[in-house]
């Protein structure tokens, strides 16, 4: 462990890496439940879609381990999971058959872009006070997404957004196991998002927040035959799935690189130049993951912005990601317990998760409008978007027009203008 993993010279320990691992699990374990319940919509079949789901998973995140040694794990992405169902099957009419295939070429063209040092170019490419802001979007982001997954933020038709029924059911238990978690940490007990989000679990079943109806230890993985292999390659160079193809493929590798720098700035785990260590070989392995989910039957998979939760206690190797893989596994077999976490235990973890993430804007120089600016775009856009790669598309786009109009030009390297054209670009023609 400690040759292949290198964990002295990363300032941690076994015990440390397996804790991080199963923290960071249990923060996206929610994605075994919602993935099947979305893309079931498309009329695949619900069983096979939680066989793919862990799957695509344990692989994907088994890449990230042994290939790239990062903290980081993968699964099928929220968001693009109901961009193929809602958007692309049943608003665009096409069969599920063919928006699987769709995601396998934007895979096999993901992987040649991390082989070839585009997607790495990219990372390079957004400027250090960008990196910093993004870390400080994703927390922001990451606690929109716990507020909501446990009630207390609803959507309201007059505000957008307003606030939920605090006083019982999710809303209520995920209130109780922020205070239970906040008063862990407050005492530096180790591994306090992990013991919060079990705790939480425990205080849901006399609210009935946590169901335990009919559970069961083991269960067998349901067949993949029905979803298995089924591409349908007849539309794929039609124009139309050509843009979802180059869609699925935009919003997968910003949401990627915005997620690997954000995480990796707030653990302090960049290069003294300030890049993201390994980056090519992470980037691969989200490739491998979107090309082996869409062949097992499942939508893009990404990395996972809930990996700071496991960074956060203390995960800073492959061993974190190898522990969450191994758990994906198991979830084969155990998902009756692993489902059996709600939303509103998970809820906690993410809120306080999105508050380790905003110690990097202390960092980001407010004293130069051309830096601050396009940083507070940035940070604001990803919660209110819902979206990684939007925040990185206002942040670029707002720091290169900034220097421009300002005479700094030259302080805007030639592969931030390619990817702020890409951006235009991509409002223009709406691809």
């Amino acid at each position: 462990m400690e040759k292949f993993f290198k964990l002295k010279e990363n300032g941690t320990t076994v015990k440390t890496e397996i804790l991080a691992g199963i923290t960071t699990f249990m923060t996206m374990a929610y994605i075994l439940a919602v993935n099947p319940g979305i893309l079931s919509a498309t009329g695949m079949d619900k069983g096979a879609l939680f066989t793919a789901t862990a799957l695509a998973s344990l692989v994907a995140t088994l890449v990230m381990a042994i290939f790239a040694n990062l903290p980081f794990a993968l699964a099928p992405g929220m968001g693009l999971n109901a961009f193929f169902a809602f958007s692309v099957v049943l608003g665009m009419g096409y069969s599920w058959q063919t928006a699987l295939t769709a995601v396998f070429v934007e895979g096999i063209i993901f992987l040649l872009l991390s082989l070839f040092n585009v997607r790495e170019a990219i990372v390079k490419s957004i400027p250090l006070n960008l990196k910093r802001a993004l870390s400080v979007g994703i927390g922001l982001f990451i606690a929109f997404i716990g507020l909501q997954n446990a009630g207390i933020v609803v959507n309201n038709d007059a505000t957008l957004v307003g606030l939920g029924a605090v006083t019982k059911g999710p809303a209520l238990v995920a209130l109780i196991g922020l205070v239970v978690t906040g008063a862990l940490l407050a005492f530096k007990v180790k591994g306090a998002l992990l013991i919060g989000i079990l705790a939480t679990t425990v205080v849901g079943i006399p609210f009935g927040v946590t169901n335990l109806e009919g559970f069961t230890f083991v269960s067998m993985p349901a067949s993949l035959a029905p979803i298995f292999w089924k591409f349908d390659f007849s539309k794929i160079f039609s124009g139309e799935v050509l843009i979802v193809m180059f869609s699925f493929l935009a919003v997968d590798m910003f949401d990627t690189i915005g997620t690997l720098v954000g995480v990796s700035t707030k653990a302090g785990m960049l290069t003294k130049d300030g890049q993201v260590p390994r980056a090519k070989q992470a980037l691969i392995a989200d490739a491998v993951g979107t090309t082996f989910g869409a062949i097992v039957g499942t939508s893009t998979v990404t990395t996972y912005v809930e990996s700071a939760s496991g960074v956060e206690e203390g995960g800073r190797t492959g061993l974190t990601a190898l522990t969450t893989a191994v758990l994906f596994g198991l979830a084969l077999f155990l998902s009756p317990v692993f489902l059996v976490i709600p939303g509103a235990a998970t809820a906690p973890a993410l809120i306080i998760v999105g508050l380790f993430m905003m110690s990097p804007i202390k960092e980001i120089d407010f004293d130069d409008w051309t830096e601050s600016i396009p940083a507070f775009l940035a940070m604001i856009a990803m919660p209110l978007t819902y979206s990684i790669a939007n925040g990185i598309v206002f942040g670029i786009l707002g720091y290169v027009l900034l220097k421009l109009v300002t005479g700094k030009v030259k302080q805007i390297p030639i592969v931030t203008w390619i990817v702020a054209a890409f951006f235009v670009l991509k409002f223009v023609f709406g691809f």
